[in-house]
């Protein structure tokens, strides 16, 4: 689940289920999304999520794992707890963590699902704006939304084809690094990371294409709407910019 919409779960499921694998879903970045009326994360044997500072609710850190296996959950609580023995001494036959949210963040996250529809929707408004004021010029293409269920737009992305816009995505990153806008490209492919070099992948060019292409936008649930045109703006002075240069060439 990427960006606030949900992937295709049902063939997942399918697949998993012809070869007896458990699904563990990634949800961190799918609260508020659903798939079919269902909320992503609850699909299969295990579901985490997260509240990262940077998610569309926060606990400033940490996150949630889910499941109806009643015995995972309970030695996962054992295990972020430092895996203690019911001694009254330290006693350990496994190797724990501390990995609990205090009672005050877990009191401000719950305070926060009261608000995740409103934040939802303020997304999806920044959204909206982008698509509206930024959708016309060539070669930008936005992040579609599946006919399957709602896109939070937890991040507002877009592609930027180069052949088109006359610049290419790390161009125009740079331009609003330039005016302190930090925009960011979206994730690399797992075999493209260094640590994964010397393994074996099958991959298509597909997600290479999009990690090329692909950015970002800010998308904070408190951007202002001055903000947002200082966004735009700064984006259609990039694509002005590569037309004028086109054009020199051309003349």
């Amino acid at each position: 689940h990427l960006y606030g919409q949900s992937a295709d779960i049902d063939p997942i499921l399918a697949l998993c289920q012809e070869y007896g694998v458990a699904l563990i879903e990634d949800a961190a970045e799918a609260l508020g999304t659903t798939y079919k009326g269902r909320t992503p994360g609850t699909f299969g044997h295990t579901g985490i999520y997260s509240f990262n500072g940077n998610k569309i609710i926060t606990t400033s850190g940490g996150g949630m794992l889910v499941s109806e296996d009643r015995a995972l959950i309970q030695h996962a609580r054992k295990l972020a707890t430092q895996a203690r023995d019911p001694f009254p001494h330290y006693e350990h036959t496994e190797i724990g963590y501390n990995y609990r949210l205090s009672n005050v963040l877990a009191a401000i996250g719950r305070g926060q699902l009261q608000v995740l529809e409103e934040r939802v929707q303020q997304r999806r408004r920044n959204f909206e704006y982008y698509r509206s004021t930024l959708g016309h010029l060539p070669g930008i293409e936005f992040m579609p939304e599946a006919p399957w269920g709602r896109h939070t737009r937890w991040l507002s992305c877009l592609t930027i084809d180069p052949t088109q816009f006359g610049m290419d995505r790390e161009a125009v990153r740079l331009l609003l690094e330039a005016e302190n806008i930090e925009a960011r490209p979206v994730w690399k492919p797992m075999h493209l990371q260094p640590i994964f070099a010397s393994y074996k992948a099958v991959a298509g060019d597909v997600a290479e294409r999009l990690f090329e292409y692909g950015l970002c936008l800010p998308s904070g649930s408190n951007l202002t709407e001055a903000e947002l045109e200082r966004v735009v703006a700064a984006i259609q002075a990039a694509h002005e910019k590569a037309q004028s240069a086109t054009a020199s060439v051309l003349t």
